[in-house]
């Protein structure tokens, strides 16, 4: 008896390979303190990698489906393919407008006072970042010759899909600014679960299948679709500025932040709000 009760004594349970939701809210406070804390030509450095590393992911996903005639695994390699750009920008540190609309918003909500004017100057800074990456990266690509005719033919299908809301007036702009909510919801959720994850592997898993999911479901990604049309313009488009611009980008971006900040940010700090200690904020997960 005595020598069972010495036995279980011993027994020890392994640590947990991930972060609890409190903890994982903790993180992106720590995150969002830490990424508008640093100066503004820093945060620009990091948003344009974030712009580049998304760029590549976008066009890893038309290369990788490139071919396969089958819709349902035609959308399962292009969402593989673009959860390669995701990976390296959640793991490197790089500034993604997306993912910063889920850590700003979780930042400021658990600030009793002002929202300091740097918030707002780190949100534009970002957002033009992530732009001129998307071109710095079309605009190698397009100019290496690399790529086949043929990849420039299946890019011009996927720019189509993205902009077919065109076509639906002021009703599509509100389709894409709906669009936009769920794929950043989802997007947040990608960057929920690879905090959550305490390796690499698990990181790159976590950020898997939320991925997968928005681009099968060709929801409108604010940052993926710089990606798709930057290249796309610089080779040459049937669509204008303008009309991506207006039509697609701005409707997006606004849903991209509503998805983040209240789908995300939000309602998890809410639903925890209890167990959130900002007093022990993982300051070494947000450097």
């Amino acid at each position: 008896m005595e020598k069972s009760k010495k036995q279980n004594e011993d027994v020890k349970y392994p640590e947990r390979q991930f972060y609890f939701p409190a903890q994982i809210v903790e993180t992106f406070i720590a995150k969002g303190e830490s990424h508008s804390a640093r100066p503004l030509n820093r945060q620009f450095i990091l948003s344009i990698l974030a712009g580049a590393f998304v760029t590549f992911g976008a066009i890893f996903s038309v290369l990788i489906a490139l071919g396969v005639e089958t819709q349902g695994i035609h959308n399962l390699l292009a969402g593989i393919g673009f959860v390669t750009g995701y990976a390296i920008v959640f793991i490197s540190g790089a500034i993604l407008f997306t993912e910063v609309n889920v850590l700003l918003p979780t930042y400021i909500l658990q600030r009793k006072f002002w929202i300091p004017k740097n918030i707002l100057k780190f949100w534009v800074v970002c957002y033009i970042g992530n732009v001129i990456g998307a071109l710095l990266v079309g605009a190698l690509v397009v100019a290496s010759g690399s790529l086949p005719p043929e990849f420039y033919s299946e890019l011009t299908t996927y720019t189509e899909h993205k902009m077919k809301f065109l076509s639906n007036g002021t009703l599509g702009w509100f389709q894409i600014l709906v669009s936009g909510i769920i794929a950043n919801w989802l997007i947040g959720m990608a960057a929920f679960l690879a905090t959550a994850a305490r390796d690499l592997t698990g990181k790159v898993l976590a950020t898997t299948l939320p991925v997968i999911i928005f681009v099968a479901g060709n929801f409108q990604h604010s940052v993926a679709n710089m990606g798709y049309f930057s290249t796309s313009f610089i080779h040459g488009s049937e669509y204008s500025w303008i009309e991506f611009l207006f039509f697609n980008l701005v409707p997006a971006s606004i849903g991209n932040l509503i998805g983040g900040g209240i789908l995300v940010a939000l309602t998890f700090t809410y639903a925890f709000k209890e167990e959130i200690d900002v007093n022990r904020l993982p300051k070494e997960e947000a450097k």
